[in-house]
Parts: C-alpha cells; sequence; structure tokens
C-alpha cells in the first residue's frame, strides 16, 4: 500500500560484505536495492585492513553517493545502510553505519530492528561515563562493547548483545572481521550468500540478486556470525526462542523478489490473495490491486475467484514511495500524485479492490472515492493481512492504537468511513498458512500488530524457548 502506511515504515536495511575488491561499488548495488527500507539517509564503511573509511548522509542512496569517489573508498570489505529513522532524529549523526575509532582498533556498525530497553541502557552508560553522541538505539550496542575492556570479539559482542532486549539484525565491521547477529526471535530478516570467493550478509535477497551473489541460508535467531579471511565461523549466544519473522516483511516490506526466511514473498502474497477469495468473496466484475505491494495478493485472489484481474489503478512510478515522506501533509499530497484510476477500465464496473492493510483508514477512503468519481459502481475492499490494532515495538514505526481505525471500529464502521460497499479482511489463519511452511522451530511469524501478542517482552521474556 501507499500513504495508508504511512504508520509502518520499516526502520532500514543492512548489508555487508567481505572479500571482494570491489566492495564499496557493491555495497552501493546492494542499498539501492533496498531503497524501500528506508529513505532519510544511506552510509557505506569500508575497510582496507588497516583503517576504516566512511561516506554516508541524509537522503536517498542516489543523492548520497552521486559525489562519492570511490577511489577513496578502497578495502575489500563494507558495511551498508538504508534508514528510516524510528529511534532517534533523522540527523547526519545518526545516519548509520554507525563508526567508532579508539586507540586499539575501529568499528562500523549497522542496524535494523528496535532495542527495546535503549533509554534504561543508555542511562546506565551515562551514569558510568559514558558519553553518547547521537540519539540512536544503535549507538548503546557499541558503548555496551566497548565497555568490557576485552576489545571487539566474539565474547565481547555477545556480552553485549544479552544485555539488550527487542528485535534486531547487526552487521558489524572491524578492521579484520565482519560480524551479524540475530536476535533470538529472529523477527528481523537478514541472510548470507556468495559473491564468487566473497561472503555477503544482507536484510533482504534482492540484494544478492542486484549484485549476482547466490545466497547461502539465514542466520538463525540467536546467532552470531563471524566472517574474516579464514572463512565463516558461528557461535549461538541465546537460548533460540520459535522463530517469529514479522509478518509485515511479507505483507508489505520486502521486496517481492526477495526470500525472508527461505520463503518467496511474492508467492506468499498471492496465496495470501486466494486464502482470502476463499474465505471473503464478492460479487464483483474484476479484481484489482493496489500498487505496488498489493498487485501479488490481487493476482492470487483473481485467480481463486474466477475475476479477470484489470489494471484498474496505475502508479506514478517518479513520485517517490509515500510513506516514508517525514510529514502528513507530505504523505497525503503524495497519493494524489502517486495513484490515478483507469477510468476506462473501473467505470461502470463492480470492483474487488485488493490492498495489504489498513492503518488510519485516509487513504483508503480517498481511493475508493478515486474509484467512484472514476465512475466504479460498486467498490469491495479486501484486506490481505489481519486488521492492525496493536503498535509494534520492534523496528516498524507503528501508529499508536489511538489512530489505528481496526482498533477502534468494527469491520461495517470502517466500509461506511472509506465509502466501501464492503470490507473484510484475511483472517490471522489464511496469514499464518500463506506464509508458514511447515512447523519447525525455523518457521513462525510475528502478528503482534495484529493480535497483540507480543514475542519479546520488554523485560526480554520470550513468548516461546527452544533448548535443542
Amino acid at each position: 500500500m501507499l500513504a495508508e502506511m504511512k504508520g509502518i515504515n520499516e526502520e532500514c536495511g543492512v548489508f555487508g560484505i567481505w572479500g571482494h575488491e570491489n566492495a564499496a561499488e557493491l555495497t552501493y548495488y546492494g542499498l539501492h536495492s533496498m531503497q524501500h527500507r528506508g529513505q532519510e539517509g544511506a552510509g557505506v564503511v569500508v575497510s582496507d585492513g588497516e583503517q576504516l573509511k566512511a561516506h554516508k548522509g541524509l537522503g536517498l542512496v542516489n543523492d548520497v553517493f552521486k559525489q562519492a569517489d570511490f577511489s577513496k573508498l578502497s578495502g575489500a570489505s563494507a558495511v551498508g545502510h538504508v534508514r528510516y529513522s524510528t529511534q532517534g532524529e533523522n540527523t547526519p549523526e545518526n545516519v548509520q553505519p554507525l563508526m567508532f575509532k579508539s586507540q586499539t582498533e575501529g568499528m562500523a556498525l549497522a542496524h535494523n530492528g528496535n532495542i527495546m530497553n535503549a533509554e534504561t541502557l543508555s542511562g546506565e552508560l551515562e551514569g558510568q561515563g559514558s558519553i553518547l553522541q547521537t540519539s540512536s538505539d544503535t549507538e548503546v550496542l557499541a558503548h555496551l562493547i566497548k565497555r568490557s575492556g576485552m576489545g571487539i570479539n566474539e565474547t565481547s559482542i555477545t556480552d553485549a548483545i544479552n544485555k539488550i532486549t527487542g528485535a534486531y539484525a547487526f552487521v558489524m565491521l572491524t578492521e579484520d572481521k565482519m560480524y551479524a547477529a540475530l536476535d533470538p526471535s529472529g523477527i528481523r530478516p537478514l541472510s548470507i550468500g556468495r559473491l564468487g570467493d566473497a561472503y555477503v550478509v544482507a536484510s533482504e535477497t534482492c540484494a544478492f540478486d542486484q549484485i549476482g551473489a547466490t545466497f547461502e541460508r539465514e542466520v538463525l535467531p540467536g546467532e552470531l556470525v563471524t566472517i574474516n579471511d579464514e572463512g565463516i565461523a558461528s557461535i549461538r549466544f541465546a537460548i533460540r526462542g520459535q522463530r517469529k519473522m514479522c509478518a509485515m516483511e511479507y505483507v508489505y516490506l520486502s521486496r517481492p523478489d526477495s526470500d525472508v526466511n527461505e520463503v518467496n514473498v511474492h508467492a506468499s502474497r498471492k496465496r495470501m490473495g486466494k486464502e482470502l477469495a476463499e474465505a471473503s468473496p464478492a460479487d464483483a466484475d474484476m479484481v484489482i490491486g493496489v500498487p505496488d505491494s498489493s498487485i501479488s495478493a490481487a493476482i492470487g485472489y483473481a485467480e481463486a475467484s474466477g475475476l479477470p484481474y484489470e489494471m484498474g489503478i496505475i502508479k506514478n512510478r517518479y513520485v517517490g514511495r509515500t510513506f516514508i515522506q517525514p510529514s502528513q501533509e507530505l504523505r497525503e499530497q503524495g497519493v494524489k500524485l502517486k495513484l490515478a484510476p483507469v477510468r476506462g477500465i473501473v467505470s461502470g464496473k463492480r470492483i474487488v479492490m485488493i490492498d495489504d492493510s489498513i492503518v488510519r483508514g485516509t487513504t483508503s477512503k480517498r481511493i475508493v472515492h478515486m474509484l467512484k468519481k472514476a465512475g466504479a459502481a460498486e467498490v469491495h475492499v479486501r484486506i490481505a493481512s489481519p486488521s492492525i490494532q496493536h503498535p509494534c515495538c520492534y523496528g516498524i514505526d507503528m501508529s499508536t492504537r489511538d489512530e489505528l481505525i481496526a482498533a477502534n471500529h468494527s469491520v461495517d464502521e470502517i466500509g461506511e468511513i472509506i465509502g466501501a460497499d464492503s470490507v473484510a479482511y484475511l483472517s490471522e489463519a489464511g496469514l499464518t498458512k500463506a506464509i508458514v511452511k511447515d512447523k519447525t522451530i525455523h518457521q513462525g511469524i510475528c502478528m503482534a500488530c495484529m493480535t497483540g501478542n507480543y514475542p519479546v517482552k520488554e523485560n526480554g521474556e520470550q513468548e516461546a524457548v527452544y533448548r535443542g
């Protein structure tokens, strides 16, 4: 969906590469493929084996790197980051990767997710004499690592990580090693790939395809991976919980060509549409999807219902992703610039409009109005996910409960508010069936924003624990 998702913004995307002479350039391309995960800032830090060198700034990847001198970013390893600020202000000092230097070693840190106890930890660190330079929760981890006094290694990193609570995927670079870690519940995505002899780590596998790398495996929940010239090594830093991958990665956030937890996003969205069609059919002439993330579900709905799929709404490709604009006024204006009905297709027709979710309802109302103004006889709204009724504390900038339309209105009331002839949501069981392939420890999704069942509590308690 578009501006409707203004309250659902992924914090960032992370990328790392080890062992390639064009590390900086490949990181640029990897970040470009994940631009959808954050548009407020981008950066890369490169290691040549002796020192770390950074280039970063506010804005889109192309804008940040259009005047970059890659000859000054030489090195065979790099980490990169695209950012949406859910924790910390959108200021240059908060743009990641955050880089830290000491007399003995340097460190660059890129993070996707949310450290729930960051405020408590930063208060403790300041009480012990630390001076934090940013308002980003990511900096807390760096201070915890360095305060161990034992340098940057697997032990100091695991000791630091075990003090934090939340959902996180970290990629860290020093002069001679790269580290990657995932929280014990595996809420955020992180994968490992290969490009010849080089190792690649990224939030989404579409970054591997962009640079010609091949997928190797997921970083497992509670796993710390170490990569250097000798190869790759792994340790478990925490008892692994049942994996609870964020359901919104499949519903909306990830690119359709990515595989998240070894499940293809496009295929899972098609299955969402099919499940929705079986549970909530509509007497209509055609199915349309709201570009772009709802198209896959619309195709699935059309296939299962036997209705034709039509391009009833077109998208202006030259307008940035609306939901991620920093002000409400710009978001609302962006909807008008970004979407337009195809009058010759929708006029006089009964339409099933597939969207991935409804947050506040304001954009859904505009789109329904836009379709009816273009002559649509009926608009039946079908949502390819359960209703969003709860805020997220795991790295998605979710609206407060008071702002969520489904938390305060019934389905019938929502239909009246947005002007639809009918509204229906995908069930929790239908979403699970569309995403989860099996019942192994590696499979499972977090639907906290839909169910209110949070897999990780602020005190660090996990919903389920796996001791195998």
